[in-house]
């Protein structure tokens, strides 16, 4: 028989071993139990708008290369202005080149569903074509929507409304500008334009085939009532084309604009950089400095095709350019039980 210190000696050692096989169990248990997930949720955002609602739709992200496009005047913003992109990104906590939203958004006026602008499809390779997938996870059929109405016919507008050489939404009337129309599926002004713009002219027209054959591409002229609660309101710089759409529901106004704003970290402080595909520079800025007052004034809801998404907010001034806000995130539906939540887009004391 052992002495009664060796006994003792002999069962705290056992203790230890088994608390360190247990210390050893646990951690090996917690560490096998949280592998990387590797992916993101849906990218799906509702808001209501008056009696609408309106839903945005990621298609991507795309890395923006904020050095070879952004321009001010005729020259790169980094020859006019060096180093002011670097540092506006900077304050921003951002650097080129910039990842940027590829925005769409469902409208729901209760009679139709309306698509404005569709996404780049396949166009940018793996950064876009997620739209469709969105559009069911947020509870839609893409034979569910009514109308596409484009903003312009670049590519990231675009590409999403065909689905290889098939109509992405087989039961869809496709709209936009009958002068970005004549414009973009005009060979003699592909041959016209700068080599650059070449792949843009080719996706229009591949992506809108379907829609021409089937007699479902009908153009519009100018401004006006589109469709009851959504009207038209040209913009022409960045194509010659390029449209708005004001979304309006019980005196909720919502301004979806295309692409008025590519960088917001750099345009919303400085209005007058544009970048290289525009088609008039100076008429583009001209533009985005007059929705940003207005829209500043007035207290409009914003749809931003390239903020980051949902790219839904407000335009306030601030100093000499203006600031962005982003709508306040709502996690409930907007309405529950038919008692409505708070809209975000609606005036302050509605």
């Amino acid at each position: 028989m052992l002495p009664s210190s060796a006994r003792l000696f002999g069962r705290t050692v056992c203790t230890l071993a088994a608390v360190a096989a247990l210390c050893t169990a646990t951690a090996v248990q917690v560490h096998a139990a949280a592998p990387f997930a590797a992916a993101q949720a849906p990218g799906w955002y509702r808001i209501a708008l008056g009696r609408y609602e309106v839903t945005a739709l990621l298609d991507g992200t795309h890395p923006f290369p904020a050095h070879e496009v952004l321009m001010r005047g005729q020259d790169s913003l980094d020859k006019a202005s060096p180093g002011l992109a670097d540092r506006l990104l900077a304050a921003a906590y951002l650097k080129a080149p910039v990842e940027g939203s590829i925005n769409a958004f469902l409208v729901n006026t209760g009679a139709k569903l309306v698509l404005i602008d569709s996404g780049a499809g396949t166009l940018y390779g793996a950064d876009g074509g997620h739209l469709l997938g969105n559009l069911r996870a947020a509870g839609y059929l893409p034979e569910q929507v009514d109308e596409v109405l484009l903003t312009h016919l670049h590519a990231d507008h675009v590409g999403g409304v065909a689905l290889g050489t098939a109509a992405a939404f087989p039961n869809a009337v496709v709209r936009v500008s009958g002068i970005d129309a004549k414009y973009w599926l005009s060979a003699a002004r592909k041959a016209a334009a700068p080599g650059f713009l070449g792949p843009m002219f080719d996706g229009a027209r591949a992506s809108l085939r379907p829609y021409i054959a089937s007699g479902r591409l009908r153009p519009f002229d100018g401004a006006g009532v589109l469709e009851e609660g959504i009207t038209a309101v040209p913009a022409p710089g960045h194509t010659p084309g390029h449209t708005g759409y004001v979304v309006e529901s019980d005196g909720e106004r919502l301004l979806v604009w295309g692409d008025a704003v590519h960088v917001a970290a750099v345009q919303f402080p400085e209005p007058d950089v544009t970048v290289k595909y525009d088609s008039d520079g100076a008429q583009a800025a001209l533009q985005r400095r007059r929705w940003f007052a207005e829209t500043a004034q007035r207290g409009d809801c914003v749809a931003a095709a390239h903020i980051s998404f949902p790219g839904l907010g407000h335009i306030v001034p601030a100093g000499s350019g203006y600031q962005w806000l982003p709508l306040n995130h709502i996690a409930r539906a907007p309405v529950a039980g038919g008692v409505p939540l708070p809209h975000p887009c609606a005036l302050p004391g509605k």
